[in-house]
C-alpha cells in the first residue's frame, strides 16, 4: 500500500479531489491534468495516475468508466484538510454550480444544482418521517428528490456501502435559473433564520461564504444549532436560509422568474423591496435582499431528532427530469 505524508504530496492529493469536487462527469488523468494546469498547477497525466493511485487506496476516489469521480470521504478530506488554503472555496463552489445550472422553469427540463445526504441504510426508513414532516411544512426549496442506494451517484457523490444517499434541490438552483435570466445575484451570507408565526423574522446567526472553508448549513446542522422541528410543528423555529443581493434594474425580472419557478414546483423564495432591510438585514445602496430557504432543512430535522447523517451541500448538478416528490417513496 502506498503511503505518503509529506505536505507537497498532500497539497496535490487535495488539488485533485478539489477538480473531482467540481466536476459533474468521472475524470481521467489527462482531463484532471488539464484542469490542474489552469490553476498553475503542473503535473503530468503520469503523475496525476500516481495520485490516484494514492486517493484510491485512501477511500478518496472510486473508478468509474475510464476516470475517478470522489467519494464521501473524498468530499470530507476536501473541507477539512489544508483549511487555511480553502478559506472562499465555498463561494466557489456555488458560483460554478450557479453556472453550470440551465433548468428551463416552463418546459421542467435541464440541470439542477443538488445536496447529498447520507444515512445509515438502517435509519432511513426512520429518517424519511421527519423529512416528510419538514417538506409538508415547506420549510425548503422544493419537495423533489432523488434516492441513491450504495454504488449510485447523487451529484459527485458515489453512495458508500450500507448508506443510502438523498439528493435534495439546492437553492443554488434558483440564483442559477436568476442568472441564466439576466438576473445577476450575489451570495452574502448562509444562516440560521428565525421563523416566528410562520413567518420569517430575523437571521441570528450568519457565517459569510467568502470567508469559509465549508458551507454554512453543514455547519449548523453538525453543531445542531437549527430548530427546524419546532418550526415544522408550531410555526417558530431557527431554519436555514440564504441571503443574497440583487441589483436594483433586475428587480422586475427576478420577481418574474421566481413566479415562474414556483409555478414549476420551485419556492422557498422571498423578496425584498430595493433599499430596505429584509428580516432585518441591511441591503447596499440600489439592491434588494432575496432569502432563499435552504434545501437541508428537512435533513436538519432528521439530525435534529438523533440522525446521525452526512451532509454534501452543493455536491453537483442533475438531470431535473431524475428527481421526484418525497411522497412518491
Amino acid at each position: 500500500m502506498i503511503e505518503h505524508y509529506d505536505h507537497e504530496v498532500e497539497r496535490k492529493v487535495v488539488a485533485i479531489l478539489k477538480v473531482l469536487s467540481e466536476s459533474t462527469r468521472p475524470l481521467g488523468s489527462i482531463a484532471i491534468a488539464r484542469e490542474l494546469k489552469e490553476q498553475g498547477i503542473h503535473l503530468s497525466d503520469r503523475a496525476v495516475r500516481y495520485h490516484l493511485r494514492i486517493t484510491d487506496e485512501r477511500g478518496y476516489t472510486h473508478p468509474k468508466g475510464r476516470g475517478r469521480v470522489i467519494t464521501a470521504e473524498g468530499q470530507e478530506e476536501v473541507k477539512s484538510a489544508l483549511a487555511v488554503d480553502q478559506v472562499g472555496f465555498a463561494i466557489v463552489r456555488l458560483e460554478s454550480l450557479a453556472f453550470y445550472t440551465n433548468l428551463d422553469p416552463g418546459k421542467r427540463k435541464g440541470q439542477v444544482a443538488i445536496n447529498t445526504s447520507l444515512f445509515a441504510a438502517e435509519q432511513f426508513e426512520r429518517a424519511l418521517g421527519y423529512l416528510k414532516e419538514a417538506f409538508r411544512a415547506s420549510l425548503c426549496i422544493s419537495h423533489l428528490v432523488a434516492v441513491g442506494h450504495q454504488g449510485e451517484r447523487l451529484g459527485s457523490i458515489v453512495v458508500p456501502k450500507g448508506k443510502i444517499g438523498l439528493a435534495t434541490l439546492s437553492s443554488i438552483t434558483t440564483s442559477g435559473v436568476l442568472l441564466k435570466a439576466g438576473v445577476p445575484a450575489d451570495a452574502r451570507f448562509g444562516g440560521l433564520l428565525e421563523i416566528r408565526n410562520n413567518k420569517p423574522r430575523r437571521f441570528v446567526s450568519i457565517i459569510t461564504y467568502t470567508g469559509s472553508s465549508l458551507s454554512p448549513s453543514e455547519a449548523y446542522i453538525k453543531g445542531r444549532m437549527t430548530r427546524v422541528g419546532e418550526a415544522a410543528r408550531t410555526g417558530s423555529g431557527r431554519i436555514l436560509a440564504n441571503f443574497w443581493e440583487i441589483p436594483r434594474p433586475s428587480w422586475t425580472m427576478a420577481a418574474r422568474t421566481l413566479a415562474r419557478l414556483k409555478e414549476a414546483g420551485l419556492g422557498g423564495a422571498v423578496l425584498g423591496a430595493t433599499d430596505e432591510p429584509l428580516c432585518q438585514i441591511p441591503v447596499t445602496l440600489n439592491r434588494a435582499g432575496l432569502i432563499l430557504l435552504g434545501g437541508l432543512n428537512p435533513v436538519a430535522m432528521a439530525e435534529e431528532a438523533g440522525i446521525e447523517t452526512e451532509n454534501m451541500a452543493g455536491s453537483g448538478i442533475m438531470d431535473f427530469r431524475q428527481l421526484k416528490s418525497i411522497w412518491d417513496l
